[in-house]
């Protein structure tokens, strides 16, 4: 049976954007005769709020959008990511980083990289400051008390899971370049694990056989597929689908207000009329 889940963070109201997310979810489920779950990515708890868990379900509902079972929760997950993470320790494909935002802005400036991509969703690749750093260092650093997150080596990563590939519905068979994104973090101290990690680890607990998100978190989908590889897990299939752009062809972001749900409810929009915007948006891009 196919299992599709949509996934968002309850740090603002749902916009266009999160409509089409979860409608794909949905379609895609309806179309294979299977079900759409509801996960509420919620790690980064300086962020959320507990009253945009409701207004998230309530404007799904309004759209005659419904998921089967209890919405999950990230935040209750923590043990089980940090078995995990053990898990890539053991596996000796984890190095503290004890490096702060702005020093390896300073790095990337020095090296001539712009610290964030144009679209400000992915950082630049790490450059690796910590990555060579003796067992003694990091283990006096980490003694100290010395702030720090933990970083998949990527190199390492690639030479235990060697030659991977991914399916996507748009894209056909990708191949998984493990150095894409470089040396990501995997967990930090302000939100324990990071996206990459939890996101894993928990469609393979929600047997989600069909990952529906945006196409800008395609190249995440390589990390992704080297986790599920040291981690044992199942490899879904994937389908990245058009971004909802503003007027100059920018992501829409939670502060687009205009385009918020409750604010076009509020406008005199049906769902039936949002619901017909995503169909159309969905059908020209050669989503489906």
């Amino acid at each position: 049976m196919t299992i599709t889940r949509f996934a968002p963070s309850p740090t603002g109201h749902l916009h266009v954007g999160h409509a089409l997310a979860a409608w794909v979810a949905r379609e895609e489920a309806d179309r294979h005769g299977g079900v759409m779950l509801l996960r509420h990515e919620d790690l980064d708890r300086e962020r959320c709020r507990e009253e945009y868990y409701d207004r998230i379900e309530e404007d799904l509902r309004w759209l005659g959008i419904h998921w089967q079972g209890r919405p999950w929760r990230q935040s209750d997950r923590h043990d089980t990511y940090i078995v995990a993470m053990q898990r890539l320790i053991e596996l000796d494909v984890l190095y503290p980083c004890f490096c702060t935002r702005r020093e390896i802005a300073q790095e990337l400036s020095a090296m001539g990289q712009a610290p964030q991509q144009d679209d400000g969703m992915n950082p630049a690749v790490y450059p690796g400051t910590c990555r060579n750093l003796s067992e003694k260092s990091r283990r006096e650093r980490i003694q100290a008390g010395d702030a720090h997150a933990w970083r998949l080596d990527s190199s390492q990563a690639a030479e235990l899971a060697g030659a991977l590939t991914f399916f996507d519905h748009r894209a056909g068979t990708i191949t998984v370049d493990p150095h894409l994104l470089g040396d990501v973090i995997m967990a930090r101290k302000d939100i324990g694990a990071s996206y990459h990690l939890a996101v894993v680890v928990d469609d393979a607990a929600q047997q989600v056989s069909l990952v529906t998100r945006g196409d800008d978190l395609l190249g995440s989908t390589h990390v992704h597929r080297l986790l599920q590889n040291l981690l044992g897990l199942p490899e879904p299939e994937y389908l990245h689908h058009v971004l909802v752009c503003d007027e100059n062809g920018k992501r829409l972001a939670k502060r687009h207000d205009a385009l918020a749900l409750r604010q076009m409810r509020n406008t005199g929009l049906n769902a039936a009329d949002v619901l017909g915007m995503i169909r159309r948006l969905h059908e020209k891009s050669g989503s489906a």
